[in-house]
């Protein structure tokens, strides 16, 4: 599978053995779901696999954020979501079905996932490139100075891979 690392890792935080290194983390909703009360999200939120739209006026496009790993043939994948203008969101359920689509220009979005490692990326600028009929689109960071952009330009390494995993299973625990 190429969404992990067997052989697995030995904890730095909490000495364990963890079996795989995940290679893939995904986020199931935007960020932006969360504002929405629990009570309400049924009447104002419509979510597929790869499409949200809150109260038909902001909408939003799953995609991955792909970087390269030294010495793996495999990428790192986030998996997130972008805000997207609806314009651009109805070009992209015109091409949805449509084979060639990945010949559309790349157009703007937004982050709408806290990627914690990262400072702040809420709201951070995205060049969304289309992709061929039933693959996500992926995402580029547009400031060439932001981190995500600099591991997405350099690559990172499988100790930074690992460092990765150690933050996001123990994110929250006293340290």
């Amino acid at each position: 599978m190429s969404g992990e690392v067997f052989g697995g890792f030995v904890c730095t935080v909490c000495g364990e053995r963890h079996e795989v290194l995940p290679l893939k983390y995904s986020i199931k909703a935007p960020q932006a779901v969360l504002a929405v009360p629990p009570d309400q999200i049924e009447d104002r939120v419509v979510i597929t696999a790869d499409q949200c739209v809150i109260d038909g006026q902001q909408f939003y496009l799953r995609g991955r954020i792909l970087i390269p790993v030294r010495g793996l043939e495999a990428p790192f994948v986030w998996g997130v979501w972008a805000e997207i203008s609806p314009k651009s969101f109805l070009r992209a359920n015109e091409v949805w079905q449509l084979q060639g689509r990945e010949q559309e220009l790349p157009f703007m979005g937004w982050l709408n996932n806290d990627l914690f490692l990262f400072g702040d990326t809420l709201n951070l600028q995205l060049d969304i490139h289309t992709q061929p009929v039933g693959e996500r689109p992926l995402f580029t960071i547009s400031d060439p100075n932001h981190p995500l952009a600099i591991q997405q330009r350099d690559g990172i390494t499988i100790d930074t891979v690992q460092d990765i995993a150690e933050m996001i299973l123990h994110r929250g625990e006293p340290g």
